[in-house]
C-alpha cells in the first residue's frame, strides 16, 4: 500500500482545474450588477478610477480588492471586515452546490470570449504546467498575499490561457451546450461588454473536463502577480487544504484569441525636455507636430514594424523614439537571452532607457507607474509634468514562445484581453 501511494505520489499531474462554491452577489441586493463590479486591481486608474467606482454603488468591489485607509494594515483589515458584514447581511452569497463556470465575455463589435472559472491546483515552476511570461514586483506579491490572508479570499480570477487546438473537444463542447442555457447572471458594464456566468455542477460533466485539461499546460496571460501571491500562500500553509488552490479564468485561445495590448510606462519626476536630451546620439527623435494620439499611435507601430520604437509625451506633442545606435543596445543588453527577449521594446526600455539612460529604478511606485489606458497616461504625464511611455503591443505567439523556454519578459510588458470582470465570481476559502 505505501509503496503504491508513494508510486501515485510521484505520478506527473497536469492542470487540475476544481470546482468551487462560487461566492456572488444577490441581485436584489445591489443597485446593478455592473455597478458593483470593477476591472483587475491593477488596471482600475488611481485615484479618478477608484473614486468612480467608489461612488457606482456601496458595495462595488473596490472596497475589497482596493480598500481605502491610511496604513496597509487598517487597509487589509477594512476590507476582511467588509467581506465578513456583507456575507453576514447577504449581500454576498454562496451558490449552494460547487461547480466550474461558463463566463463569457461579448461585445457589439464581435468579440466574443469563453472560458471556464475554477479553482486551480497551485503548481510548481519546475512543473511546467502554468508558464509566467513576465517577472514580478515583490512588493505587489506582498501586498496581494497581505489583502488574501486577511480575507481569506480569492478576489478575482487571473487569466490563464491554452492551445486546446483538437485536443479539447469535450471541453470545447461543453462550454458552447452551456452557453445556450439561461446563464445565472446577465449585465453590461459601462465599457459596453456583455457579461453571462453559468455554473456546472454535473459530475460527469466535470470529470471529464478535469480529464481533458490534465493534458494542457496553461500561459499566464494577466495575474502574474496574484498567481506569485498564490504560489507563497501555498509554500505558508499545510497540505492538503484550501490554500492549494487559486481562483482563475482558463481560456482556449485556439477558439478565442485573446487581444494582446501594451501597458505603458508613467515616469513620475522625469520631464519630457530631460528624457528628450538624454537620448542625443543615441537614438533618433522626431517631433510629430499637429499630431492627434490616435496618428501618433499608428505612427509607432509603423515605427515598431521595422524596430525598437517608443513614443514620449507629456508636453504637450508626441515625440517618436527608434532606431537606438547598435553600439549602445551591444553594451546594455545581455547577449545570454534568445534574440526574441533581447530584441523586445520592453527589453530594451528596461534595461536600456531606465537603467542606462535615465537612471528610474522599475520597481519603485514613486519614480515610474504602469498604466493600461493610453490616453489617461499622456492625461497624467501632462497634469504632473512627467513623461508618458507609450509601447506598441507584442505578438501572443512571440509570448507563448518565451515562456515555453522558460524565459521571462520583463515586468508589465503586455495586457492580455478581454479581462474578466472582477465582482462576479469569488472565492471563500472557508466555503
Amino acid at each position: 500500500m505505501n509503496t503504491a501511494g508513494h508510486s501515485e505520489a510521484k505520478a506527473p499531474r497536469g492542470l487540475e482545474l476544481t470546482p468551487f462554491r462560487g461566492l456572488r452577489y444577490d441581485p436584489d441586493r445591489v443597485g446593478s450588477l455592473a455597478a458593483v463590479t470593477s476591472p483587475p486591481y491593477d488596471v482600475v486608474v488611481r485615484p479618478d478610477g477608484l473614486h468612480h467606482l467608489q461612488s457606482a454603488d456601496p458595495y462595488n468591489i473596490v472596497r475589497l480588492i482596493l480598500p481605502q485607509a491610511d496604513t496597509p494594515e487598517a487597509r487589509n483589515a477594512q476590507a476582511a471586515d467588509t467581506l465578513r458584514r456583507w456575507r453576514a447581511e447577504g449581500v454576498l452569497t454562496a451558490d449552494a452546490e460547487p461547480g466550474l463556470y461558463v463566463y463569457e465575455q461579448r461585445d457589439d463589435a464581435g468579440m466574443l470570449q469563453r472560458g471556464l472559472i475554477g479553482a486551480l491546483r497551485v503548481s510548481d515552476p519546475g512543473e511546467r504546467l502554468v508558464l509566467p511570461h513576465e517577472d514580478v514586483m515583490p512588493h505587489i506579491v506582498a501586498d496581494r498575499a497581505d489583502l488574501m490572508r486577511a480575507t481569506s479570499a480569492n478576489l478575482e480570477p487571473l487569466l490563464l490561457t491554452y492551445r486546446g487546438d483538437d485536443t479539447a473537444t469535450v471541453t470545447a463542447a461543453l462550454i458552447e451546450r452551456t452557453a445556450e442555457q439561461p446563464p445565472l447572471l446577465a449585465t453590461t458594464t459601462e465599457d459596453g461588454i456583455h457579461h453571462r456566468l453559468w455554473s456546472v455542477t454535473d459530475p460527469a460533466d466535470l470529470a471529464a473536463v478535469g480529464k481533458e485539461l490534465a493534458g494542457h499546460q496553461a500561459l499566464i496571460a494577466d495575474g502574474h502577480h496574484r498567481w506569485a501571491t498564490y504560489r507563497r500562500l501555498r509554500a505558508e500553509r499545510p497540505s492538503p487544504g484550501p490554500w492549494d488552490h487559486g481562483l482563475v479564468l482558463l481560456v482556449d485561445t485556439a477558439r478565442y484569441p485573446l487581444r494582446v495590448r501594451a501597458i505603458h510606462r508613467l515616469l513620475h519626476d522625469l520631464p519630457v525636455a530631460d528624457a528628450l536630451g538624454a537620448l542625443d546620439g543615441l537614438f533618433r527623435v522626431r517631433r510629430l507636430d499637429g499630431t492627434a494620439l490616435p496618428e501618433a499611435m499608428e505612427a509607432l507601430a509603423e515605427a515598431a514594424s521595422a524596430g525598437n520604437a517608443f513614443l514620449l509625451a507629456g508636453d504637450g506633442a508626441f515625440h517618436l523614439v527608434d532606431r537606438p545606435d547598435p553600439e549602445l543596445l551591444a553594451r546594455t543588453v545581455p547577449a545570454d537571452r534568445p534574440a526574441a527577449w533581447r530584441t523586445l521594446d520592453a527589453t530594451v526600455l528596461h534595461v536600456t532607457l531606465l537603467d542606462h539612460v535615465w537612471h528610474v529604478p522599475e520597481d519603485s511606485p514613486a519614480r515610474i507607474a504602469y498604466i493600461h489606458d493610453t490616453a489617461a497616461t499622456v492625461e497624467k504625464a501632462e497634469r504632473d509634468g512627467g513623461t508618458a511611455v507609450l509601447m506598441h503591443p507584442v505578438r501572443e505567439e512571440v509570448v507563448r514562445d518565451l515562456a515555453r523556454q522558460g524565459v521571462t519578459m520583463p515586468r508589465k510588458s503586455t495586457s492580455f484581453g478581454p479581462k474578466p470582470a472582477s465582482g462576479l465570481v469569488l472565492r471563500a476559502l472557508d466555503l
